[in-house]
């Protein structure tokens, strides 16, 4: 049997039903349902809602494989899953063109003041002048992070007549007519707009923290679309206030429970978004339809079911 803990595309239901595998869908389990559930599963596919620890996989002697759907598997202890000969696959080719899009239309929003200039008007009011935008164009942007995302979202801004430099610590030679592969410290030093396409793991926690905005030499546009405790909260405030950034763009927040945040994560969530200059959306840059079914299609691919 199939656990499935996650939404997933009529399409992925489907070809389980044609294969004749038996399934249970409950995309609202949570983990201590799971934890009674799980030890007559073969195989379960999640998402980012449940925690697959140590103790889920002692209590599942017949799981065979984990499905991610999505990208970023820091909620699941892949070491210890292989070493029981489990199979840990995730989908992120099914997502990386909307968690583009998405990191696009930030920047093109914040740029050109659309959504500030729709509530004027909504307002009645009519600022012309006031609302006076920056093109892309002749920008430089520096991606950190050239997995599925990062260049996906090079490819989009590669219409844009822009200067495109990327870093990867742990890839090379992917460098062509629109991407330059650059250092870390090319981007410090260069870079008009910085977006982060970061897997979360030990070594990318807090990456972006004081030492990094510090070092910043052209105050860019931050962009944050990969895991929110890739940048540290604090030290991003601290960067808007010094004004050592000239904005910043976020899907993803180190906390995204905010009924659940302490007195400090409070006053530091209320500072950011009463800049003018932030933009926060609600971890939906990889949700759009097509990539629901798309992270089913590949999902479903990679473990061998269609």
């Amino acid at each position: 049997m199939i656990l499935i803990t996650a939404p997933v595309h009529d399409f992925f239901l489907d070809s389980l039903s044609k294969k004749g595998i038996d399934f249970l869908y409950e995309p609202t389990m949570r983990y201590p349902q799971l934890l009674e559930t799980i030890q007559w599963a073969t195989g379960i596919v999640v998402s980012t809602q449940i925690k697959i620890d140590k103790n889920l996989i002692d209590n599942a002697p017949h799981l065979k494989w984990i499905g991610r759907l999505g990208s970023g598997m820091e909620h699941i202890d892949v070491a210890y899953a292989k070493s029981k000969n489990i199979i840990c696959e995730s989908s992120p080719e099914g997502n990386c063109n909307a968690v583009a899009e998405h990191a696009l239309g930030l920047l093109l929003n914040f740029y050109r003041n659309i959504n500030t200039s729709i509530l004027q008007v909504k307002n009645k009011q009519w600022l012309r002048d006031e609302n006076r935008g920056t093109e892309i164009s002749g920008k430089t942007i520096g991606i950190i992070g050239y997995g599925h995302t990062g260049s996906a979202f090079a490819k989009l801004l590669s219409a844009f007549n822009v200067t495109i430099l990327a870093y990867d610590k742990y890839k090379t030679g992917f460098g062509n007519e629109f991407v330059t592969e650059s250092s870390e410290d090319e981007i410090i030093k260069y870079a008009d707009v910085i977006s982060f396409h970061l897997p979360l793991t030990p070594e990318t926690y807090h990456y972006a923290s004081d030492d990094f905005f510090q070092q910043l030499k052209r105050k860019p546009v931050i962009i944050n679309t990969s895991r929110g405790s890739v940048i540290e909260s604090k030290s991003l405030l601290t960067a808007l206030q010094n004004k050592w950034i000239y904005g910043v763009l976020l899907d993803v927040l180190e906390n995204e429970k905010l009924d659940t945040y302490t007195s400090e994560e409070k006053e530091i969530f209320e500072a950011l978004i009463a800049f003018e200059n932030v933009m926060i959306t609600p971890h939906i840059a990889g949700y759009s339809h097509e990539a629901t079914y798309k992270m089913s299609r590949v999902l479903l691919e990679k473990l061998g079911i269609i």
